[in-house]
Parts: structure tokens; sequence; C-alpha cells
């Protein structure tokens, strides 16, 4: 068998570093950023869009039956990922909807859809728009403002905290928590992660004797889910509906700072700012690379012939880079036309589609008009080079500061 590729955070989103991968008639092997178990990289947007509604392909590696002898790169990121946690805390995150399929998936992700109804999002809209006029009042005319920390984190934050129905007048202590917990210095996290589940088990507590028009009270009214599966539910949306969307703003305002022909154009047709997000979304595909996959049995996958248990990822941000799915992919195209459907995978697709897409695109068609069309443009406060980025095991770069002037 080949040496596996050793993929590395730049290679990760890169849309040279896929370029080879189009091609080969079979899956190879890689090793992400930060592991050391192989897996299978899915990289066309076909074979992609394929393998994300295989029923052959599941997220939950315990429900194959039999004794499974491959090495579990899932397991390894989930160990790097929840080691630093006291055991009593890791039931609350690694409860993600990413782990699981089937009925258990359903029975865990059917009661969520009552909190993004397209009611509910629509009514997000006027606190989206007040929230992010008044966080960049509060920037605007510094000398320098980091776009990430102090804008597109706390937005994020209190977007999902007015949707699980924090009371207004917790607001401050919980997104406090939220921030400790999700993106702060690193100081905070257990003090973060304990007030958190204090404050969501009490917040359970009082809304089975008060209901609300909110998340909690819906999931309660529907009685699907045990109270430490409604804790799970909070820090499932922290982690997919904070730190993923305020990156992506982050992510989507470099990209256009990158491009000022792209900016300036935006700017000058604002209408154009419903082909732009979706465009912005193909372009950065903040997830780059999907949740693990496992064959449930022997069977022949794109090219690729697979043994029973092993496993299989997506790259996401390859698929939305394949030229044979776009037209000159590596460009940045606020014009870009897409037929049918969102035209990109950086919500997924399949059974486990982004929950919250239609949330995401209006916050980030909200945001973007405030930012980019109603005032002056954001320039960057410090050299380009200076720009500071990380990234996690697994994945690609992702911005750490994105300090702009206002």
């Amino acid at each position: 068998m080949a040496t596996p590729l050793r993929f590395t955070p730049d290679r990760v989103e890169d849309p040279t570093g896929y370029a080879g991968l189009y091609a080969d008639p079979a899956l190879p092997q890689v090793v992400l950023p930060g592991l050391d178990t192989p897996v299978r990289l899915v990289t066309r947007h076909e074979d992609v869009k394929a393998a994300l509604t295989e029923p052959r392909l599941v997220r939950d590696r315990s429900s194959i039956p039999g004794d499974l002898e491959q090495a579990d790169p899932q397991a390894e990121l989930l160990e790097q990922s929840l080691a630093a946690f006291p055991a009593e805390y890791r039931q609350y995150l690694s409860g993600h909807l990413a782990l699981f399929d089937g009925d258990e998936h359903a029975r865990r992700r059917h009661p969520l859809t009552r909190a993004f109804t397209a009611r509910r999002v629509a009514a997000q809209r006027p606190f989206v728009e007040k929230t992010a006029h008044e966080l960049i009042e509060a920037l605007a005319g510094r000398a320098e403002a980091d776009l990430l920390g102090e804008f597109a984190y706390p937005l994020s934050t209190a977007v999902i905290c007015a949707l699980v129905g924090v009371d207004p007048a917790d607001q401050d202590r919980v997104c406090g928590w939220i921030r400790d917990f999700a993106y702060g210095d690193g100081s905070g996290v257990m003090e973060g992660l304990a007030g958190i589940v204090t404050y969501t088990k009490d917040l359970v507590a009082r809304r089975r004797a008060e209901p609300s028009d909110d998340l909690v009270s819906a999931l309660l009214e529907d009685g699907k889910l045990t109270d430490d599966e409604i804790v799970t539910v909070f820090f499932l949306l922290i982690n997919t509906g904070i730190t993923p969307p305020a990156l992506f703003l982050a992510h989507a305002v470099l990209a256009l700072l990158d491009h000022p022909d792209q900016l300036a154009r935006l700017r000058a047709e604002p209408e154009l700012l419903d082909r732009a997000v979706p465009e912005l979304l193909r372009y950065v595909t903040l997830v780059r690379v999907g949740a693990t996959l496992y064959a449930t049995e022997d069977f022949e996958f794109a090219g690729t012939a697979l043994q029973k248990g092993d496993s299989v990822t997506v790259a996401l941000f390859g698929a939305d880079h394949d030229p044979a799915a776009y037209d000159t992919p590596e460009r940045l195209d606020v014009t870009r036309e897409f037929g049918r459907g969102d035209g990109h995978l950086a919500f997924g697709h399949g059974p486990h589609y982004c929950i919250g897409a239609a949330l995401g695109r209006l916050v980030t068609g909200t945001v973007f008009e405030e930012l980019l069309v109603r005032r002056r443009a954001p320039v960057l406060a410090v050299d380009r080079a200076d720009v500071e980025f990380g990234h996690w095991p697994g994945d690609g770069f992702h911005l750490l500061r994105l300090p702009v002037r206002l």
C-alpha cells in the first residue's frame, strides 16, 4: 500500500493542494494535520455529495457489528479535543449531531428544527441588525479593532443566546462564559464550561415551570430529549453556531479585502449580495474537512475498494474548488451564478445538512449589508503579512484576530 500523503494546514485550505487528487482514479490515503491515523479522502464534488448520502458510510463506528481492526482517526481527533476536560463534562461535548446516524440522528435533530423554522429565523433579523449596528458603532473610529474577537464572536454569541432563550439579564454573564470556553485566551475554559452547564440546567428547570417562546421551551414541550441532552444541545450550538459563523464572517471579509475589485463591485452594486453570500461561502468553506465516515461492509466507492470498517472523510473545501464543478474555482467572483440549491457544500449535504443554514445566510447577508455597503469599507490595520492565524488538529489555518479600521 502506498505511503499516505501527509496534509499540512496550508494544503487543507489551498485549492492547488487538491489539484493532483481530483484526477486520481482511487481515493488517496491521507493523514490530516496533527493526526497520525490515515483516512481515505474524497475530493471530487460529485463524489463528496455521494459520500454524504451513501447509506453504507456511517458516522457511528460502534454501530457496525463485529470487531474492526482499523485504527480510528475520529477517535484520535476526539481524544485530542476532549483530553483536557474532566470526565463528567465530556458527555456534553461529544454529543455532536455529526457523529450519529439514522434514527438516533433523527431523534436528536428533529426537535432542533423547531428553533430554525422560517418564522423563527426571519424573526431574528431585527435583532441581528440592531446588534451588528451597535457593535460596529462601538468600534468605529478606533485606530484598530479586532473584527473577529470584538465583532464576529460577540454577534454570533448574542444570536445563539437569544435563540436558546437566555434571559436578557443573564446574557452578559452567559456570553462571558461562552467567550471563555469557546474563544478566549484559554485561562477561563474550565470556569466557562462549568458556568454554561450549571446555567443551562437551571434554565431547563425554569422553562419547565414557566415555558417561553425559545428553544429550551420547545425542546421540553417536544419531550424527545433528556435534560442532559438539552445541555448537550447548547454546547452543540456553541460549537457550531458561534465559532464557525464568526470565523466565516472574518475570513469572508479578509477574502474581500484581498480582492479589492470584488469588494468595490459589491459596494457599487449592493443587489449582488444575494450572489456574493453563497460565493463567499463556497470560496471560504470554513469547515474544510467533514466528520469521519465508516464503511459498514465491503464495497466499491469512487473507484476504491473499501473494506468493512475503513474510514473515509470528505474534503468540503476541495469539493467547493473542484474545476469539474466550477469555472475557475480559485477566483472569487461576487457575480457568480449558481444553479439550483446552494451551489456549494459549505453547509454540507444530505441528512446532516447544516440545520442552521438559513440563519447563517440571514446573519451573513445582514452583516455584510451593514458592514460593507452602508458605511465606509473596513481596511486592514496591519500589514497583510502580520495577520495572525492558528489551526486545530485535522484542519487548515483559521484567523486568530482580524485587526481593521472601520
